[in-house]
């Protein structure tokens, strides 16, 4: 093991080895990420017109410039990151354009020029990620370390507030909900934003609160529920849950606004009787809304019973007027288990498929169930690492910021692959980096770019010296090599009056056995 210095001197051979390794091995992943989606362009090219598509190289190129500016920003301004969370996301957001773009395709043939579904959606999210990957880099440049955002915590909730329920008094009503807001050409949608800010809120309160949630409070019914005011925030969380719902008509929001502070609750406290209230609060409060709103109620219909859609009129339930739920389980079953192949399925038949979470249904058609397992391990991966930055934090508001973000990321994909599939009712949310949509976009490179700062700030705090204090190193190999760059071990440094036995195999001893030397 090589020992580090105090005071904020040179780092140690090893850790400047351990950390260039960490980035090389990020820009490979990265490389293998864009040839993947380039192979997956030139698929889409020879199946429909049985050549390589001409802009392929324009394509690759404007992928891979986009994901080595990701890169270069994380390798100068946060070198101790996980070198896992940029490929994955670049993988995703590669294969969701060669998705978009393969369904522009058959829209333009299926349908009429002056219908609004055969406006091409590739070029669109092409300008959006390139927004998305600017504000990912803004935020590792110009955000030194996760803490920062604690001195904004009680602002960003109220304007956090502010953006959610707009929607309710400002917005247009597309598609049955009103989730927009209009503001000239642009149509943003605001809960993409808010379910980063929330997170930010509840990771400072809780941090604070954490104590006062989880030791006090009274049993009720075999129950330990927390005090009145304790509980107010949960309360409030669930009242605006409701008027979002109610309002806005808008179920995939109230639900991951809901959840996402129901497991942060559980994540700080370890207590299930928040679990089981916030579940019974989010169970009354659906059913109410669902048996009021008529397109709540509708969502409902078309989960109980897809196939109604192609009864007579009079024999259908009331509500139920979208064949999509049906036309996906149809694209599921079509794709088997590996698929018919990019370019080769009907997937044109699901209305705005790229536009919605309707995306996943081609994944199934095209990619068959292999395809849509493998997208789904690249989002619990993506989840995975988050959580592990979480469990590598050294201070409980990073602990609860990755954490809370990381169950964003896991309850949308759930609810939006669990609405496709029919596990669940719809929700109407955009599957993360694959569907077609703006804010979505945006939004979630923005949440990548704060899982970055707090696995960079955990990598930092047990490779670098702070002070006096005392700091970890990784372990060398017998061989004198870098450890594993995913592997994360280490050993805690004795500091500069004790050295750390020697632990590397003596060359004399034919046994192989460790030798000690005296500190």
């Amino acid at each position: 093991m090589i020992r580090g210095r105090q005071g904020g001197a040179q780092l140690p051979p090893a850790v400047r080895h351990w950390i260039t390794h960490r980035r090389n091995t990020e820009l490979a992943l990265i490389v293998f990420a864009v040839a993947i989606a380039a192979f997956g362009h030139a698929a889409v090219g020879l199946a429909l017109y049985d050549e390589v598509p001409s802009g392929l190289l324009t394509h690759t190129a404007g992928l891979g410039g986009l994901a080595l500016a990701a890169h270069l920003a994380v390798r100068r301004f946060a070198r101790h990151a996980d070198p896992l969370i940029l490929p994955v996301t670049v993988l995703l957001s590669g294969i969701g354009l060669v998705l978009l773009d393969r369904l522009d395709f058959a829209y333009a043939e299926h349908y009429p020029p002056d219908d609004y579904q055969s406006a091409p959606a590739a070029p669109d999210q092409v300008i959006w990620s390139i927004v998305g990957v600017g504000l990912f880099v803004a935020t590792v440049v110009v955000l030194r370390h996760h803490r920062v955002l604690q001195r904004y915590t009680y602002l960003g909730m109220a304007v956090a507030m502010l953006l959610l329920m707009a929607p309710a008094f400002f917005g247009a009503d597309q598609f049955g909900a009103k989730r927009w807001i209009t503001v000239g050409p642009l149509s943003v949608q605001p809960g993409e934003f808010v379910k980063v800010m929330i997170v930010i809120f509840f990771a400072s309160y809780l941090m604070t609160n954490r104590d006062a949630l989880a030791l006090v409070g009274r049993r009720v019914l075999g129950l330990a529920l927390p005090r009145g005011r304790n509980a107010g925030p949960v309360l409030l969380v669930w009242a605006v849950s409701l008027v979002v719902l109610f309002y806005e008509r808008d179920l995939g929001t109230s639900l991951l606004f809901f959840c996402v502070f129901i497991v942060m609750l559980y994540i700080a406290t370890e207590r299930t009787s928040w679990v089981v209230l916030g579940g019974l609060m989010a169970a009354l409060g659906t059913v109410v809304v669902a048996s009021t709103q008529p397109h709540v109620k509708g969502r409902v219909q078309a989960w109980l019973d897809p196939m109604a859609i192609f009864l007579p009129e009079d024999q259908r339930p009331p509500g139920l007027i979208s064949d999509q739920s049906a036309q996906a389980l149809f694209s599921f079953g079509a794709g088997d288990l590996t698929g018919t192949g990019l370019g080769q399925g009907h997937s044109y038949l699901i209305g705005f498929a790229g536009r919605s979470d309707f995306i996943l249904a081609t994944v199934g058609e095209e990619l068959g169930l292999v395809g849509v397992t493998l997208v789904l391990m690249l989002y619990g991966l993506l989840v995975q690492r988050g959580l592990s930055a979480a469990i590598a934090a050294t201070d409980p508001f990073g602990k609860l910021l990755a954490a809370g973000l990381s169950a964003v990321l896991a309850i949308q994909v759930f609810i939006v692959s669990g609405g496709v599939t029919g596990l669940i009712p719809l929700t109407g949310k955009a599957l993360p980096f694959l569907a077609q949509g703006g804010s979505s976009t945006v939004a979630n490179w923005l949440l990548v770019a704060l899982l970055i700062r707090v696995s960079d700030g955990a990598g930092k705090a047990v490779t670098e010296p702070e002070g006096n204090a005392t700091i970890l190193v990784p372990v060398i190999r017998d061989d004198g090599s870098a450890p594993d760059p995913l592997a994360g071990t280490y050993l805690p440094d004795a500091g500069p009056r004790r050295r750390a036995p020697d632990t590397r195999p003596d060359p004399d001893d034919s046994r192989g056995a460790p030798r000690h030397r005296a500190p």
